[in-house]
């Protein structure tokens, strides 16, 4: 497989997984949303149940669409995944932090959402990479994939 086929398959991996991103991030939102502001509980305890939902979801679908895994060892592939998830939920909660103390608006809420956002976007980086090259590398290589 020559160089140009490797980067187009890389780039229609990533953009299936940011299709699947967008689900999650939905789910996440709305999970987060409903346990901050309807159930009452601290911003980063509903932050991390959106995003452990969130990412449950993601690996059902990243496994059959994104990656189309075969791996018969579907609770190890999920442990990776879960794994790669937890330090990406370690990395988004500290972003979260530090980005909910620059963003300085009038507005408490406005705070914690811009930060959500910013964290959110950097943490898709290292799903996708982590998830590329451990996740899914065993059984899913761009040589062995076809669109």
């Amino acid at each position: 497989m020559n160089i140009k086929s490797t980067l187009e398959t890389y780039i229609r991996r990533f953009l299936k997984f940011g299709i699947v991103g967008v689900s999650g991030t939905i789910i996440d939102f709305a999970i987060t949303w409903l346990m901050r502001d309807v159930v009452g509980l601290y911003d980063l305890l509903a932050n991390a149940i959106g995003f452990t939902v969130a990412a449950t979801t993601n690996y059902i679908l990243n496994r059959t669409w994104t990656w189309r895994s075969h791996e018969k060892k579907v609770g190890v592939e999920y442990l990776k995944f879960f794994t790669v998830s937890l330090i990406g939920l370690g990395l988004n909660t500290l972003i979260l932090s530090l980005l909910k103390h620059l963003f300085t608006f009038e507005n408490e809420d406005l705070d914690f959402w811009c930060a959500k956002i910013g964290a959110t976007l950097v943490v898709m980086l290292w799903n996708f990479f982590a998830n590329n090259f451990f996740t899914f590398r065993k059984k899913s290589t761009p040589s062995n994939e076809k669109a």
